[in-house]
C-alpha cells in the first residue's frame, strides 16, 4: 500500500479542499477544484489513487453539508432515499469499471452535456425559484431510481460535475427549487461517494494520511458554503450554479480536447 505524508508545502491542497467544500455544498462541482490540485501535486501517482483520495477527502464535507441542510430544509425523504440507494449501486459499478474501460468517450461528451445544462438554466429564468414537486410518489421513485443510478455510475467512473448534475435533475425533473435541490443532492452524492470510496479503499487506492487532512479542510469549507446558501436562498444558489457549470464546461472541454 502506498502512503503519502503531507508537508507544509502541501498546505495549498488544504485551501483547495476548503474551497471545493464551499462550492460543492452550494451547487456541486467541488471536484473541479480539488482533483486538478491533486493531479498537479502528484503527477507520478496512479490516477485511481488520486480519485480515491479525493473521495476520502470530499465525502466528509458532503455529509456535513447534508446534515446542516437537513436541520433547516425539509427533505422529501420518500423521493430522495430511493435515489440515494440507486446512486450507491451505480457508483459501485462505475468505480469498478474505471480501471478497465477507456473513458475518452465520456470525457469528450461531458462538455457538451454541461453546455446543454448551462443554456437551459440560463434561458429559463424561473427554473428553480419555486419548490413545486410535480409527480406522484410512485413516479418520483421510479424517476429517482433511474436518474440516481445513472449519475451514481458516472460519479464512480469519472466524477466531475456530479453534484451539479444532481441539482439540475432535482430541479428540472422533480420541480424542486435550488435550495431543496442542493440539500437533496448532498445525500445522493454522499451515497455515491461512499460506494466509490469503499471500492477504492478495498483496492488500497487511497492515501489516507493526506485524505484525513483534506477531509478536515473540506468539512470547514462545506459548512461555510451551506450557511451562505441558506442565508441567501435560491436566487444566490442559481447564480453560483450558472458560474460553476460554465467553469466545468471550460475545464472538462480543455481536458478532453487539449491533448
Amino acid at each position: 500500500m502506498s502512503w503519502i505524508w503531507f508537508h507544509i508545502s502541501d498546505l495549498w491542497l488544504g485551501l483547495a479542499a476548503g474551497l471545493a467544500g464551499f462550492v460543492d455544498a452550494i451547487v456541486g462541482g467541488g471536484g473541479l477544484i480539488l482533483l486538478p490540485a491533486l493531479f498537479a501535486s502528484f503527477p507520478q501517482a496512479v490516477p485511481a489513487s488520486l480519485l480515491g483520495t479525493n473521495k476520502a477527502g470530499a465525502i466528509w464535507g458532503t455529509g456535513a453539508a447534508f446534515l446542516a441542510y437537513a436541520r433547516r430544509v425539509q427533505i422529501p425523504w420518500k423521493t430522495v432515499l430511493p435515489t440515494a440507494l440507486a446512486s450507491l449501486t451505480g457508483a459501485l459499478l462505475g468505480a469498478d469499471l474505471v480501471s478497465s474501460i477507456n473513458d475518452a468517450t465520456f470525457r469528450k461528451a461531458l462538455p457538451f452535456v454541461l453546455a446543454a445544462v448551462f443554456l437551459y438554466t440560463l434561458l429559463n429564468r424561473q427554473m428553480g425559484k419555486v419548490h413545486r414537486p410535480r409527480f406522484s410518489q410512485r413516479t418520483a421513485i421510479i424517476l429517482g431510481t433511474v436518474s440516481g443510478f445513472c449519475i451514481g455510475f458516472y460519479d464512480g467512473f469519472l466524477g466531475p460535475g456530479t453534484g451539479s448534475f444532481l441539482v439540475f435533475v432535482f430541479i428540472l425533473v422533480f420541480g424542486f427549487d435550488f435550495l431543496h435541490a442542493s440539500a437533496s443532492a448532498k445525500l445522493v452524492n454522499f451515497s455515491s461517494n461512499l460506494a466509490a470510496l469503499g471500492l477504492f479503499a478495498s483496492k488500497s487506492l487511497v492515501f489516507w494520511h493526506l485524505a484525513l487532512f483534506l477531509a478536515a479542510c473540506n468539512m470547514l469549507g462545506s459548512l461555510l458554503g451551506t450557511r451562505m446558501a441558506m442565508t441567501h436562498g435560491s436566487v444566490f444558489v442559481r447564480r453560483l450554479f450558472i458560474v460553476i457549470v460554465l467553469l466545468l464546461i471550460t475545464k472538462t472541454g480543455w481536458d478532453a480536447f487539449s491533448g
